[in-house]
């Protein structure tokens, strides 16, 4: 019976060894097909890549080439005599006439006043190349929008006979840098592009591709240029073998199939199969399992195994504007302080202190500045080089940018922002796990990249692009609901709040009449600052003209909220801070409410009757949250209108979230707005007055009046001083302040009296004090 049994089991197996033999031909076939795959994809990566280095070589020869010709333009003897001449038409012609091809040559002067004039007009890119070319006092490239289009634009110092300093600028027609991408062409299944900030100059191959092309980017050395290339991702085989792995596989499984098909073949019919015990002891061959174990793994990509290049040369301190690194972010003129170099190098300093705190992803957002894309484009490059995997989310208000470093859970993010700042300025707002840089670590980011002291890694990080807008506009809608519908009017100033703001407001449920929401980095309406009560005028007849409940106003990154009445009146934003602090404290009572020093003397009274703890300190968004985080304060507010709700919130300062609180509270009156907002204490007070003063001296104004009130012969008899941030006196009926600004050269004042009598009094003691320092200056009360 056991003979039968076994020639029946041999039989079975001799008849299932054909389909077990197509089953292993078949997964042979998928395992070689995938390999062959695999390889096409390698090596189609690897013609890509040769291209892009042949291209960026050529590239580089172009532009080293032009640059040599336009130095060799300013030794021509013509051009020489017509500079120390002080000629600038005649330098020009020569130039143009000398120089075949040339489309427009012109000399400026140092100033760049007919450039600064109308910048929008000029070129934002062309003022970049003209700024520079003196800045780094010599030749610059770089391509700008001129003459209807693209062009290449070249740039030189040149000195002027008589007028001084001046620069001069040629135009050529983009193909003198562009042609060697002419002679070679990328892989149809491959993107190729030669780009400047965030916008491709020119491009071949796929362009679906090129959101991804950063991952393979080159610079072209001595340019802003780089080339960026990008492949279809490599598909894994089945397993997730590499192509070698896939290949072994393949012929093992088809060699298995054949000894199958050719060893039944061979079977002797008459023969019974051997006993289980013999099939166990000659069944040693390897299984399927066991072989892919054996494969060898799949063979890595070779820029892995190359050690990582050394960091950057130390940065020399006289081509780094110090200046730019203040007290709680970093903010410059763009072209002579900040340029996408710069951005690069700020980059990669913020990479290196996040990787020493073990996070790599960073998420990085820009407002609606027309320098926005070229800087941050250099920072997501700095960032990249250090190593750090890149979230771009775009165009978007820096509350948002903070917003989405929560959302994805990267605690890290920078927002590219000048914030209210003049349209020349720019500048990156930094939080680096889940604390926003300031004071020393500001300045630490100077002295990493001077010293040289960068994480420059082996391969760039990773960068992707994504939208967190709705998710935005979701969250503060699942929260925040108006109990009744109420008309708003909403000020962007054409900053990148106007991209958001209607929609937000609108989903909680007001009926919003939006006011130049359109983004326009240039600010055609008036400057996005609400704390000058000039910026409110359009608001305040837009919010009459239409009968609207209220009006709120944005400045240009939406970090800060400005309110008007139906009836026309500005409300301060420390008498919102007092309504803000009222509604936190019937949830949270005994809760901490932090305001700064240029807040109203009637605050901390307030804070205490409604059962807070109240605490005045430094202004400045990033102190503000470092002594919310210090003190485990529920709110936090600014005299500028910038609010931090902890409480149902993330501590962060959002002017579109303050809003739609303030409409949240109101909502839940049955009282007009405006009659809310009437009973909240009030004194005559001042706006924030700024005076403008030499740059560099701000603070050493402001230390010279301190010295002088802590001296025996005070001046401010009857006050109590507070020197936390600049001198502020107040007194049994009223308070006066003046402090250096962290943000522009000027001095920042405030004067509160319980009436006008009070007020005056004040102002002159300070004026008293302020006259004899500043000189000529206007004082401006």
């Amino acid at each position: 019976m056991s003979g039968i049994g076994e020639g029946q089991r041999g039989r079975s197996l001799g008849r299932s060894a054909p389909l077990l033999g197509v089953l292993l031909v078949l997964l042979a076939g998928w395992c070689g097909w995938s390999a062959v795959q695999q390889w096409r994809q390698e090596a189609n990566g690897q013609a890509l890549e040769a291209a892009r280095d042949q291209a960026v070589q050529g590239l580089q020869e172009a532009a080293a080439g032009q640059l040599k010709q336009l130095q060799q333009q300013l030794k021509n003897e013509r051009v020489q005599q017509a500079l120390q001449a002080g000629d600038a038409a005649a330098a020009a012609l020569a130039v143009r006439e000398s120089w075949t091809g040339v489309e427009h040559a012109e000399v400026l002067t140092a100033d760049l006043a007919n450039a600064y004039a109308d910048p929008a007009t000029f070129g934002y890119a062309r003022l970049a190349l003209l700024e520079a070319a003196l800045a780094e006092t010599g030749p610059s490239l770089r391509v700008v929008r001129d003459g209807g289009g693209n062009r290449l634009g070249l740039a030189a110092p040149v000195p002027l006979g008589s007028l001084g300093p001046a620069v001069l600028y040629v135009r050529q027609p983009l193909l003198r840098l562009t042609s060697p991408l002419d002679q070679v062409s990328a892989p149809s299944a491959g993107f190729l592009g030669l780009r400047q900030g965030a916008h491709d100059l020119v491009a071949q191959g796929d362009a679906s591709l090129a959101e991804s092309a950063e991952a393979l980017a080159r610079p072209i050395p001595g340019t802003p240029l780089r080339l960026v290339a990008a492949v279809p991702n490599v598909e894994p085989g089945p397993l997730g073998l590499g192509s070698l792995a896939s290949a072994i596989v393949a012929l093992l499984l088809a060699f298995i199939a054949v000894l199958l098909v050719v060893g039944r073949g061979r079977l002797p019919k008459t023969l019974p199969l051997p006993r289980r015990a013999a099939v166990a002891e000659a069944d040693h061959g390897p299984t399927l399992s066991e072989s892919l174990q054996m494969a060898p793994p799949p063979v890595a990509e070779a820029s892995t195994t190359e050690s990582a290049p050394p960091p950057p040369p130390p940065v020399p301190a006289e081509e780094l504007a110090a200046g730019i690194f203040r007290a709680y972010d970093i903010r410059g003129v763009v072209g002579s302080q900040l340029t996408p170099k710069t951005a690069a190098l700020i980059g990669q300093a913020i990479g290196t202190v996040a990787l020493e705190q073990g996070l790599r992803e960073v998420v990085i957002g820009r407002d609606g500045r027309l320098s926005g894309p070229e800087l941050a484009a250099g920072l997501a490059e700095g960032l990249r080089r250090a190593g750090c995997a890149v979230i771009d989310i775009g165009l978007a208000p820096t509350p948002v940018v903070y917003y989405a470093a929560f959302h994805l859970r990267t605690g890290t993010c920078v927002a590219v922002t000048g914030s209210h700042n003049p349209p020349e300025y720019n500048g990156f707002k930094v939080v680096i796990g889940g604390e926003t840089l300031s004071g020393d670590a500001i300045t630490d980011l100077y002295q990493r990249i001077i010293e040289g002291r960068l994480v420059q890694a082996a391969e760039p990080g990773d960068y992707q692009q994504r939208d967190v807008s709705a998710d935005y506009i979701q969250r503060i809608a699942d929260d925040v609901q108006l109990d009744r519908p109420l008309k708003v009017v909403a000020d962007a100033g054409n900053g990148v709040a106007g991209a958001l703001a209607p929609q937000l407001l609108e989903a909680i449920g007001a009926e919003v009449i939006p006011l130049y929401c359109d983004v326009d980095g240039t600010f055609p309406n008036h400057h996005p600052d609400p704390s000058e009560p000039a910026n409110l005028e359009d608001l305040v007849q837009t919010v009459k003209r239409f009968g609207a409940d209220l009006g709120v106003a944005f400045d240009g990154d939406g970090d800060r909220l400005g309110v008007v009445t139906g009836e026309g009146r500005i409300i301060y934003a420390d008498r919102l801070l007092m309504l803000f602090a009222a509604d936190v404290l019937m949830r949270n009572p005994g809760a901490m409410v932090i305001y700064d020093v240029k807040c109203t003397g009637k605050l901390s009274d307030h804070v205490l009757r409604n059962g807070g703890s109240p605490l005045m300190w430094k202004t400045g968004h990033s102190l503000m949250k470092a002594k919310m985080r210090e003190t485990d304060a529920e709110l936090a507010g600014e005299m500028s209108g910038h609010f931090f709700f902890k409480e149902r919130w993330f501590g962060f300062d959002d002017g579109l979230y303050a809003a739609a609180r303030l409409l949240e509270i109101l909502a839940q009156r049955e009282e007009t707005p405006d009659e809310v907002l009437a009973e909240l204490p009030e004194m005559v007070a001042t706006p924030e007055l700024k005076v403008p003063v030499a740059d560099g001296t701000p603070h050493a104004l402001v230390a010279m009046l301190v010295a002088a009130a802590q001296s025996p012969d005070n001046p401010y008899v009857g006050g109590r001083l507070s020197t936390i941030d600049g001198l502020r006196v107040d007194f049994p009926d009223g308070w006066g302040l003046v402090r250096a600004s962290n943000t522009t050269p000027v001095l920042v004042l405030r004067f509160e009296g319980n009436d006008e009598a009070a007020l005056e009094r004040i102002q002159a003691l300070f004026r008293s004090q302020l006259q004899p320092v500043l000189g000529e200056t206007p004082l401006g009360f």
